[in-house]
């Protein structure tokens, strides 16, 4: 009996090491496919408009803040008290209104990245799972999550050529980061 399981193990052993040896790994940088991907910058473009918008907004907010202020400064000394605590009042109002505003822009900026980049993000992964899937690689590492300490290139298949192939990025472009530096 305690041969038997000595083979086994030997056995199971040796399935596990030529199984090792069929790993396939790769690698690629998310971030830089999203970056070159063209939706990507439909989205950049989107979210420009927004940020404006809302910026033109709280422009227009500062600016009624600054007159009102203005006034209430120049104006205080020939008010009535019941005025004057009106118009303090006011001032006081408009500045909650501001920085509620503020908070609530910049929250709908981000809700408004979150979901126009989300298709973005699906059709980046998809392309990853069907390259890996057809170059059979059992593991892929994203290397922009930076928790990789070690990659030996020769032994892992980088997917950024083949993905962006798959995705219709042209070869040209790259990212700022991928740019050859200036003498």
């Amino acid at each position: 009996m305690k041969r038997i399981t000595i083979i086994f193990f030997l056995l199971a052993g040796l399935g596990f090491s030529a199984k090792a040896q069929e790993l396939k790994i790769g690698h690629i940088n998310t971030q830089e496919v999203i970056y070159l991907m063209s939706e990507m910058d439909t989205v950049r473009m989107r979210l420009q408009v927004i940020q404006t918008d809302l910026v033109e907004t709280m422009q227009g907010m500062e600016d009624e803040y600054q007159t009102k202020y203005t006034e209430y400064n120049r104006k205080q000394a020939t008010w009535t008290a019941a005025v004057k605590e009106a118009k303090e009042k006011e001032i006081q109002d408009l500045i909650a209104r501001l920085q509620q505003f503020q908070q609530t822009a910049q929250q709908e900026l981000a809700q408004q990245e979150q979901e126009l980049s989300a298709p973005v993000y699906q059709k980046a992964q998809t392309a990853i799972n069907k390259v890996a899937k057809e170059l059979s690689l059992t593991y892929v590492f994203n290397t922009a999550a930076g928790a990789i300490i070690y990659l030996d290139e020769s032994a892992s298949v980088n997917l950024l050529p083949l993905v962006k192939k798959e995705l219709g990025i042209p070869e040209e472009k790259v990212t700022p980061t991928q740019l050859p530096q200036q003498p």
